[in-house]
């Protein structure tokens, strides 16, 4: 199965419709199969109190606060109208994390989007988690910043609603994820996504092998949403077996914003995409097989037993006159000692392959 690729837009078009539209080409021509965006109501999501992370007082400085900052990024409810419309005549799938309750009654009530991406910022917020899985979606869950135990309690919210129940409470969650059918509905609808929140990622602190961790724990789906500069990680990521990779676009990575420094710009993001295709084909079936474009030089690279010198019909062949050499069109050097307990049928001239009769 293809790798999912999402080039996450976010809030790089810095609050411009027609720059988001530039983002949705871009993930087009890059042959991304879905571009991301967020929506949120800044007040809805952020205190006066807030502070700024500090990726973002690097990137935009200390003078505004950070719901000052995000509300000069926010796109309106119409504006996403739009930008789904754009989406669907481009040909490319629109997706968006809401960040809000609203915003999450937006997306999937009024948009009727199939597929909801869940940031790892909200992975404890249990009345959000709650009502995105009562509408069933397809659930990206991101988990930046969590513990298996901060996971297994956000999938245990998500599978309660999933199951359309009353009466939330962290025993009813348990008990909603340890059924059978709790289980089921998360393998239904829940792939998790490895991350690192910081932008962009140190390297050191990726932890790919989180990925195998985290299959071998919920047994779902995992991808990796990639903030780490260049294209590695996100590669290594595939060949890791990553069912969706996440990694940000930008036009111009020293455009101003928060986010722009850490995203790709086009041609970088294009090479991912044409790079992952590339692992894809190369993954193969898994059997231990000749591959259809080496089983010819089988015969080129591989020995059979011949003549060591001049052996006459009727001599015993032994160490002494048999040896191994290419090609390997004859009898194989696994029968060595077998064709010792033979005499030889005919005259073989040096090198010529030995053949019983």
């Amino acid at each position: 199965m293809d790798t999912y690729i999402i080039a996450e837009a976010g809030v790089n078009h810095n609050g411009d419709i027609s720059t988001a539209k530039k983002l949705i080409d871009i993930a087009k021509n890059t042959g991304a199969n879905a571009v991301k965006f967020q929506t949120y109501i800044s007040e809805e999501v952020i205190s006066t109190y807030a502070p700024k992370a500090e990726y973002q007082i690097s990137n935009t400085g200390n003078d505004e606060s950070q719901l000052e900052m995000v509300k000069k990024l926010e796109l309106t409810f119409e504006d996403f109208k739009e930008l789904k419309m754009y989406c669907e005549v481009k040909n490319i799938e629109f997706l968006s994390t809401p960040f809000d309750l609203p915003s999450v009654d937006f997306l999937l009530k009024e948009l009727q989007l199939k597929t909801i991406k869940i940031p790892s910022g909200e992975i404890t917020n249990a009345p959000y988690l709650l009502k995105i899985a009562q509408y069933k979606p397809k659930i990206i869950l991101s988990t930046g910043m969590s513990t298996l135990a901060d996971i297994q309690e956000a999938l245990s919210v998500i599978a309660f609603g999933l199951l359309g129940l009353d009466k939330p409470s962290i025993e009813n969650f348990k008990i909603a994820f340890n059924s059978i059918e709790g289980q089921r509905m998360l393998k239904k609808y829940v792939t998790l996504l490895h991350c690192t929140t910081e932008y962009p990622a140190p390297i050191e602190d990726v932890n790919l092998r989180a990925m195998e961790t985290m299959v071998n724990a919920f047994h779902l789906p995992v991808g990796y949403s990639d903030h780490t500069e260049g294209n590695t990680v996100s590669i290594a990521a595939v060949a890791k077996g990553a069912t969706i990779i996440e990694k940000h676009i930008t036009y111009d990575k020293t455009a101003n914003g928060p986010d722009h420094k850490a995203s790709s710009e086009p041609e970088e993001f294009s090479q991912l995409v044409c790079a992952i295709r590339l692992v894809e084909k190369a993954m193969g079936h898994g059997i231990k097989i000749p591959s259809p474009s080496e089983v010819k030089n089988i015969p080129i690279a591989r020995k059979s037993i011949v003549a060591k010198i001049l052996i006459e019909k009727g001599a015993s062949l032994t160490e002494e006159n048999i040896t191994i050499k290419r090609p390997g069109s004859g009898i194989s050097p696994m029968h060595y000692w077998e064709v010792q307990k033979f005499k030889a049928g005919k005259n073989f001239d040096k090198d010529e392959e030995i053949h019983l009769q």
